[in-house]
């Protein structure tokens, strides 16, 4: 019962109502002279220096339902779970040079999105849809996952009811204050959170990995115990170590999640918000860091187990939720005004990704639909407050997906954004260095990529749930006419028949002499930096706001 939790509850309540209050104020954060701009609500008014960036982007991949997902898969899985933390390594240098090149381009035009980027690139409004459309998909059920990260919490708090709208009454709460503040203050809110949110996690984690293995005898008891549990598991798959079983899809989804990882158009949010191209450098560099973090994290998941933690129930008769292994954990092994604040960064970790998904999704329909279909000869104070609006709507969406869809389903449905969001690779990050891709051909490729993608989900079935299709995203290689009782990951198959496909098309229009379009972007764009006359410039703030931090001076020129 929650009476047994009050400090919990009171300081997990406290420290909420904090970043609540921050997030309201943070319209007055370098304010400008006028927010009724995409470019100022949705983007920050395209000025965040190097430790802004840091954060926001930092708060925004690593997500609440990271610090609760990847130790539970680690917990019911082992090594598997650890895929997480390659991918996050090998990703920050694939993306280096590219998101400058994102940057450059980016300010020269104006663009808020990578489909604004496509748009231009392609001289294709189509493809520019499709892509918009395509993001918003993947964006949504992520968006419904930080609200699983933060029932974790209220679980182990003891503050959910029997009935659906007890149950679920605490989150409404809290995705309606989310709602507000980001309706006020745009993307400087979940920017301004960001300091605190990482601070919390990075707090909350220290202490755990010092305290926890003295605790509970060390490394070694931790490790043992672990690989007892998993050597009792009938699963073939699991255990501390990886097998033949499960190596190949480790690899791939590995790499497929890194390819994935910065086509989501909420990260690349953090990447139009920034005041140069030596700050994206910077952070990209300097991102690894939080790899370290989220190895510590996992490790959570064999700390569960050496402490004998047991799962809260879940939501269907006769299965458990793992997501509620790290808040158990904590709410046993520490007192409870410090599992209150391990509580409180976990929701609040929720808070600022939520945030920054449904401000890109946002500017995706504004940009991308209603300007291109409904209202071309829309204002940026139009345009501003369509975005704001339909912030509105991607969030209740998000608790519509759990208050009515069975969470477990939601975390399936993330596994399939991120077979979606990969299907946009040719287009958006091979655009950026070629456009040898004819415009029909990427349409073409991105049906082939996403069709197949869905067969092969469909295929996959989830014995832990009862479910028959759509459980996930290893797909039996059984299936494809191979004797072997290997998986791989559906998304990088599907990417590579995308690309596939695209190529022989590109080939057969342009044999049939097909019009490609006019390029809209020059070479000389996608190296622009700070100062350039015709990059976009950033408005200034008042005279009375905070001094902008020195690591956002511009670069010297080389």
């Amino acid at each position: 019962m929650w009476q047994d939790h009050l400090t919990e509850i009171i300081v997990f309540t406290l420290l909420f109502l904090l970043v609540s209050g921050m997030g309201f104020v943070a319209a007055r954060w370098r304010a400008p002279k006028d927010m009724a701009h995409l470019d100022e609500w949705g983007l920050g008014g395209r000025s965040f220096g190097g430790w802004i960036t840091w954060f926001l982007v930092g708060g925004d991949l690593y997500t609440a339902y990271t610090f609760v997902a990847v130790p539970a898969l680690v917990f019911g899985a082992g090594a598997a779970g650890f895929f997480a933390v390659p991918y996050t390594v090998i990703i920050y240098p694939l993306v280096f040079l590219v998101l400058v090149r994102l940057w450059s381009v980016s300010h020269r035009h104006g663009f808020v999105t990578p489909a604004d980027f496509v748009r231009k690139r392609f001289d294709s409004p189509a493809l520019a849809l499709i892509i918009a459309i395509t993001g918003i998909a993947a964006t949504m059920p992520y968006i419904a996952l930080q609200l699983v990260g933060i029932e974790s919490v209220l679980k182990a708090m003891g503050v959910t009811g029997e009935s659906t709208l007890a149950r679920h009454l605490p989150i409404i709460i809290a995705f309606a204050i989310l709602a507000a503040y980001t309706y006020q203050s745009g993307l400087r809110a979940p920017a301004l959170i960001a300091f605190v949110k990482d601070t919390l996690i990075y707090i909350v984690i220290l202490v755990a990995v010092l305290y926890l293995p003295y605790k509970l005898g060390g490394w070694g008891e931790i490790f043992d115990a672990a690989d007892a549990k998993f050597d009792a598991s009938p699963a073939p798959g699991d255990g501390i170590l990886l097998n033949a079983n499960n190596q190949l899809q480790y690899i791939t989804l590995a790499l497929g999640s890194a390819l994935a990882l910065f086509l989501y158009p909420h990260s690349l949010t953090g990447v139009f918000a920034a005041r140069s191209r030596d700050v994206i450098k910077r952070n990209m560099s300097a991102l690894p860091a939080y790899s370290l973090l989220l190895g510590l994290i996992a490790l959570l998941g064999y700390m569960a187990i050496a402490a004998g933690v047991t799962p809260l129930p879940g939501s269907t008769p006769g299965t458990v939720d793992n997501n509620t292994v790290v808040p158990l954990l904590f709410e046993q092994q520490f007192p409870s005004w410090f599992a209150g604040v391990a509580f409180a960064a976990i929701g609040i970790g929720a808070l600022v990704p939520a945030a920054i998904m449904s401000i890109a999704a946002a500017n995706l329909f504004t940009r991308n639909i209603y300007k291109e279909y409904l209202r071309k000869d829309a204002s940026p104070a139009q345009e501003a407050n369509v975005s704001k609006i339909t912030s509105l709507v991607v969030k209740v969406g998000a608790v519509a997906c759990i208050v009515f869809l069975d969470p477990q389903f939601s975390i399936d449905l993330q596994l399939i954004g991120g077979v979606i969001i990969l299907q946009t690779l040719p287009a958006v990050a091979l655009g950026l260095y070629t456009r040898w891709f004819h415009r029909g051909a990427l349409i073409a490729g991105w049906a082939a990529g996403l069709g197949l993608g869905t067969w092969m989900l469909y295929q996959i079935p989830n014995p832990a749930s009862k479910r028959a299709h759509f459980g996930g995203s290893a797909f039996p290689l059984e299936k494809f006419g191979f004797d072997t009782p290997k998986t791989i990951y559906v998304g990088l198959v599907a990417v590579a028949v995308n690309l596939l496909v695209a190529v022989l098309v590109t080939l057969i229009l342009r044999a049939a002499k097909v019009s490609e379009g006019v390029d809209g972007t020059e070479q000389d764009d996608y190296f622009a930096d700070e100062g350039d006359p015709r990059v976009v410039p950033v408005i200034p703030t008042p005279r009375d706001a905070p001094t902008p931090d020195p690591s956002a001076e511009p670069a010297p020129k080389v």
